[in-house]
């Protein structure tokens, strides 16, 4: 029953990503076009052997993030760093080719890390834990940036009250995490309860209500019982921001022949986690990351060729970790379609729903209840 919903789940996305796809692939011809194809291709080629540096910092960001994940385990259940550090490069992968890739990423590397024998639940609440870290080092990295760039240059319109918007956002994200986290708010018990209560997928809502109340517990109880593991994790967030900004800083070196300030820098990674968080169904964020990033180059006064330079740099670095994703996909003998499968079975058996188990499906197994 869960693969059958796990596939028809995927049927249903197809066309959102097929249109999602085409529009990026449009605006990406369109920005290329726009800021001139011959020059694009001179800033691609003075990069050179510089790209294996670039390829290599993305390796360490991914890295950091892997480590803060392995730091968010209780006991008994740990998960070594390359059992991890595999998972998520699978896990990354499907996210990236598919519309709402955290929905289907984030699962995946949590049955894929569940394959070397630690249970779904455990893989994925600590990757909830992880993921509710980062989000909130991103609400404070892009609203220190949204700030910078106001502050530092003069802005069009547009951007000047585009920066405002994400502050705005930013700061309250910020607030309210803090204190639902400092309350304990079980907002998916409440809303599980309150649609339960009104006859809303009532069966179905509970069997689940213990799980979605266990797996909550989970999350507030690591923030109780680990408080010493927080600056761990957070220099590990930090981390991956820092290599972001060494990243661009090498990228625009590279194409502009001139070092840029860190300042420069930074905004440039900004403005990706914007782009990263708010368009991530776009795969690859196609065109979205040659609009933004070209008219922040411009801004900057590097030139909009510069900033599809450096958006185009960021999808082959991209397109190469998908790559190796990919290759260890094969190796375990799955595709993308069968991990998503997988992804989804195990996240039905953690949610106590009833699934025919496939005869060999290690993570289906080792979701079964903990004793």
């Amino acid at each position: 029953m869960s693969k059958v919903k796990a596939e028809g789940a995927s049927r249903r996305l197809a066309p959102a990503g097929a249109a999602f796809a085409l529009a990026g692939l449009g605006l990406f011809a369109y920005f290329v076009w726009r800021a001139g194809p011959a020059e694009i291709w001179s800033n691609i080629s003075k990069i050179g052997w510089g790209f294996v540096v670039i390829i290599l910092l993305a390796g360490l960001r991914f890295a950091v993030r892997v480590r803060a994940w392995t730091l968010c385990f209780e006991t008994p259940h740990r998960l070594g760093f390359w059992e991890a550090f595999k998972a998520y490069l699978i896990g990354d992968a499907a996210g990236n080719v598919v519309p709402l890739g955290i929905v289907v990423s984030e699962p995946t590397k949590a049955a894929m890390a569940s394959r070397s024998g630690v249970p779904f639940a455990a893989t994925f609440s600590a990757i909830a834990v992880e993921n509710i870290f980062y989000m909130l080092s991103v609400a404070l990295f892009i609203f220190t940036g949204a700030a910078a760039l106001l502050v530092a240059f003069p802005l069009p319109k547009l951007l000047r009250y585009s920066s405002y918007g994400i502050i705005a956002g930013a700061g309250l994200f910020v607030c309210f995490a803090a204190y639902a986290l400092r309350r304990e708010w079980r907002l998916l018990s409440a809303a599980a309860g309150w649609a339960a209560a009104r006859g809303l997928g009532r069966r179905a809502l509970s069997r689940r209500l213990e799980r979605v109340a266990a797996f909550e517990e989970r999350i507030y109880g690591f923030y109780g019982r680990n408080r010493r593991r927080f600056p761990h994790i957070l220099l590990c967030e930090a981390g991956f921001h820092l290599l972001g900004v060494a990243e661009g800083y090498l990228t625009i070196t590279l194409i502009s022949g001139a070092r840029p300030s860190v300042l420069s820098a930074f905004l440039f990674e900004s403005v990706n986690r914007v782009i990263t968080v708010v368009f991530k169904f776009v795969p690859l964020r196609a065109g979205i990351d040659e609009l933004g990033t070209g008219h922040l180059a411009r801004v900057l006064a590097f030139g909009m060729a510069a900033g599809v330079t450096l958006a185009i740099v960021r999808k082959a670095r991209m397109l190469f970790w998908m790559a190796v994703g990919v290759a260890l996909l094969v190796a375990r003998g799955l595709s993308l379609r069968a991990v998503a499968a997988e992804a989804g079975r195990a996240q039905a058996a953690a949610l106590g729903e009833k699934g025919p188990a496939v005869e060999g499906d290690v993570s289906v197994a080792a979701t079964r209840p903990e004793p």
